[in-house]
């Protein structure tokens, strides 16, 4: 050990500060990890200042043990936290260290006592002081002896709580505030005693001499004091999870880790839901600039978030979407309250009276309404119907329980107001009751009922966060996925990409020959094929013609089993003349005309109605036809509303209150309905909802009588991101499984696109030049919407990379656009990559699907040439 020591430390070496909550002290093999992590910060050249809460369970045992008038129950209480120390040391096979007993003398006494002496706030709060002090008298032990000298600081003796106007004596001693500046002289004084040292969170002292308490999230605000008085390097809070996500990982599991924010948007995710940190610590930090990192204790390779004072003021995104249950808001109408002076004042004043605080605000000429956050307040019914009752002397009052506020967090929110239409069209559909945009422009917040806040989430992030729909280059901002992160899903691995590994040689000798050129990989699409056909629920599999109509592509999926699902005369031509002739046929046109109709009956493809019209006009083409009826089953799903194929602003399908219509068309021709078919959007990752579909379709089926057959449409998402997770489908196997046991006497169709052939095409391009406009920098290359429409159409988000540089690190922050002469010309915004050189080959991926297929001669630009690889 004594070799292998650091050097000794200078006078001015910086602090490092590390917070450890009570799940990472909890046990020996956590406090194993501690002393690993402070030794590596150690060997950093680094002066080590831990900061400890209570074992997990210990401070909710001291506030019982406050809550017990009878004496025997309290020592009781104390016995049973004073022995949970003692079975840790036993663990750790020390003795009880001097601080720790005599921390355990004080608590002993306390209990004894009782509450005379000091007061019961005062007695309360130095009570619950003790898990802290216990905690970190035990920790500075186990350090000590496993080689790491500790020293042990009381942080009554650093941090000194000030007093505030309108503070009462409970939150003055139970929710205390600390002003905490660079001190030299504390650094000095430590730096006198040690290299490591190790205090408590949550605690200070205040100018009576009192212990007080910082209240919730006051360990954290501890380390964050801390690294103010020190000026620390950095301060780091080490948890039970990697780090601040994209939305709430219960509620999403793709949620995805947020690697970089600035204070600003850390407090703001904090302040509306997150609960990995508490918004107060930040504030400590942003004068003095000490940047923060939270890390999980048991997986510390993973990479966490950095919050820091770097702002960036371009590129406006939505970094995370939160939810805050249980809010209760408060609605006062009065006709005389327009430009009457100090209404709003007598209104407040009443909030004040009864102790609680505002959070939201919305006002008009005749009312306003505010909410109330249980988590800052103590709303129960009582005091509640008591804010009620006085409030009604001036105003008339209707309280509205219990909501939820969902905010979407991000710089810039108002300049994105615009992208966001399909995210107000979720909100279209529900009672909001109060819509705040913040002053500071970081975040936009709707109140609805609480009920449909954990349904409505998960549709919200893949909107705005997984389906990439802002396409920015997300690759220093989001990290990799809970799901990837702690689930059992497959991700994706950048590194396994086709074009990565064994192709690159090839595609940079292409790029290099001409440009622009789509490859095609041949062996990735049966890749996908063969996973697709390993569904034992599903009875027959149509690929989705419209998303690729290479005749290889086709005759290799042909070769897989696939049938072919065609929504023209000309996809349908162009399977018959690629694949042979056995292969199922299925016909699914919108608003065609009458010839095409009568023409795919010519074939043998089955063919498919989604309204009355045909019927109404055109009867004798269908009769004596078996058909199959597509119905909207009265949603859309999809990052956009472009590719969102059901509800009432969806053009497809058959409204469910005109099927008995439809029938008796039906039956008016001696038309039989043989199959029902719903698609309601693509880019979906959530296996449940072709359950739900199915479901519904099976349901709908029962009433028809003559249906044998259910397609339950594609959709099925391709995950955009390196870290994401896949579609698992083996769960989707399980889920259709179920309900087809429910419903045997139905066939099973599904009709994947996207999902099998997007990986496997890459879009070459090559750079032309490159423009710097203020903080902007374009690289331009030599294709744009003209070959990909995806992501001017329907914000489609690709990876980009610059394959002649791909080992190179990502300097350089690029708009990449192309040559056409439209201002949506962006192929992608913001994009991470390396300094680019002329003539560099450009690879854009997951260009298999819905590219070649949608690009146009606009511009008279050259099209690009498509190329397969066997």
């Amino acid at each position: 050990m004594t070799s292998n020591a650091p050097a000794p430390l200078s006078a001015g070496a910086p602090w490092i500060v590390m917070k450890f909550g009570g799940t990472s002290v909890a046990t020996l093999p956590r406090w194993q990890n501690i002393r690993e992590l402070v030794a590596s910060r150690r060997t950093e050249g680094a002066r080590v200042l831990v900061v400890v809460s209570a074992l997990t369970g210990i401070t909710d045992a001291l506030k019982h043990m406050c809550g017990q008038e009878d004496k025997g129950k309290r020592i009781e209480a104390y016995k049973a936290i004073a022995q949970r120390h003692y079975d840790l040391l036993d663990h750790m096979q020390l003795p009880v260290p001097d601080t720790l007993a005599a921390r355990l003398r004080d608590l002993s006494t306390l209990a004894e006592d009782g509450p005379a002496a000091l007061g019961e706030l005062a007695w309360a709060a130095l009570i619950q002081a003790h898990g802290e002090l216990m905690s970190s008298a035990l920790g500075a032990s186990f350090l000590t002896h496993s080689a790491l000298t500790t020293q042990w600081v009381d942080a009554r003796e650093c941090l000194a709580a000030i007093a505030l106007p309108n503070q009462n004596e409970r939150t003055k001693l139970l929710s205390a505030m600390v002003e905490a500046k660079p001190d030299a002289a504390l650094n000095a004084r430590l730096a006198q005693l040690g290299e490591v040292f190790i205090t408590q969170g949550f605690i200070a002292r205040e100018a009576q001499g009192r212990t007080v308490l910082l209240g919730r999230g006051g360990s954290d605000t501890s380390a964050s004091y801390f690294g103010a008085l020190l000026k620390a390097q950095r301060v780091e809070i080490w948890t039970d999870v990697a780090g601040m996500f994209t939305a709430n990982p219960r509620q999403v599991p793709g949620a995805r880790l947020l690697q970089k924010l600035d204070y600003e948007e850390a407090q703001e995710i904090a302040s509306t839901g997150a609960k990995v940190l508490h918004p107060r610590c930040l504030s400590p930090l942003r004068e003095p600039r000490v940047p923060m990192l939270i890390k999980d204790t048991n997986r510390p390779e993973l990479d966490g978030t950095v919050i820091g004072p770097e702002v960036r003021e371009h590129a406006p995104s939505v970094k995370a979407i939160s939810a805050r249950k249980g809010l209760t808001l408060v609605s006062m109408e009065s006709v005389g309250m327009w430009q009457q002076v100090g209404f709003l004042a007598d209104v407040f004043a009443q909030f004040k009276q009864h102790g609680l605080s505002v959070d939201l605000i919305s006002s008009a000429e005749t009312n306003v309404t505010v909410s109330l956050d249980p988590t800052e307040n103590l709303l129960d019914s009582d005091a509640v119907a008591a804010l009620a009752s006085d409030l009604a002397k001036v105003c008339r009052v209707k309280v509205i329980a219990p909501c939820a506020a969902i905010t979407m967090v991000g710089r810039g929110m108002r300049s994105m107001l615009h992208t966001l239409s399909g995210v107000l069209a979720e909100f279209g559909q529900l009672r909001v009751h109060l819509i705040s945009q913040s002053s500071n422009n970081l975040n936009l917040t709707f109140v609805v009922d609480e009920s449909v806040v954990d349904e409505l989430i998960p549709r919200l992030h893949e909107m705005l966060i997984a389906a990439g729909a802002l396409r920015t280059d997300d690759s220093a901002l989001f990290g990799s996925s809970w799901q990837s992160l702690y689930g059992s899903g497959e991700t994706v691995v950048a590194a396994d990409a086709w074009w990565r590994s064994e192709c690159r040689d090839h595609l940079l000798a292409l790029g290099a020959q001409a440009t622009p050129r789509y490859v095609y990989h041949l062996p990735t699409t049966r890749k996908q094929a063969r996973e697709l056909k390993s569904l034992t629920s599903v009875d027959r599999l149509h690929y989705a013609v419209k998303a690729n109509t290479h005749p290889a592509i086709l005759r290799a999926l042909a070769e897989e089993g696939y049938g072919f699902e065609c929504v023209s005369p000309g996809e349908l031509k162009a399977v018959m003349a690629a694949v042979p002739e056995s292969a199922p046929l299925l016909f699914t046109p919108n608003f065609a005309p009458r010839e095409d109709y009568a023409w795919a009956f010519t074939t043998r493809a089955t063919v498919s109605l989604d309204s009355l019209y045909p019927l109404e006009h055109w009867g004798d083409v269908f009769r004596g036809r078996e058909i199959v009826l597509r119905v909207d089953l009265g949603r859309g799903l999809g990052h956009h509303e472009k590719v969102r194929t059901g509800g009432s602003g969806s053009k497809f399908g058959l409204p469910a209150d005109q099927i008995d219509a439809f029938l008796r068309l039906a039956d008016a021709h001696g038309v039989t309905v043989r199959g029902l078919h719903a698609h309601l959007g693509s880019g979906i990752l959530d296996v449940k909802h072709w359950g739900e579909v199915y479901s519904q379709l099976a349901s709908l089926a029962e009433r028809i009588g003559s249906v044998t057959f259910l397609d339950i449409g594609g959709g099925l998402g391709v995950p955009s991101h390196p870290g994401e997770a896949r579609l698992d489908i083996a769960a989707l196997d399980d889920v259709l499984r179920k309900v087809k046991a429910a419903y045997p006497h139905y066939k099973l169709w599904m009709e994947p696109g996207r999902y099998l052939v997007a990986d496997a095409g890459v879009l070459l391009t090559r750079v032309t030049q490159q423009k710097g406009k203020g903080s902007w920098r374009y690289l331009g290359v030599d294709t744009g919407m003209n070959s990909l429409i995806r992501p001017a159409l329907y914000d489609a988000w690709h990876e980009i990379v610059n394959l002649t540089r791909l080992d190179e690190p990502a300097t350089a922050l690029y708009q990449v656009v192309g040559p056409i002469c439209e201002s949506g010309d962006v192929i992608g915004s913001d994009r991470r990559l390396p300094e680019a050189q002329e003539g560099d080959v450009v690879l854009i991926a997951q260009a298999g699907a819905y590219g070649k297929v949608m690009s146009s001669p606009y511009n008279l630009r050259d099209e690009a040439q498509e190329i397969i690889l066997e």
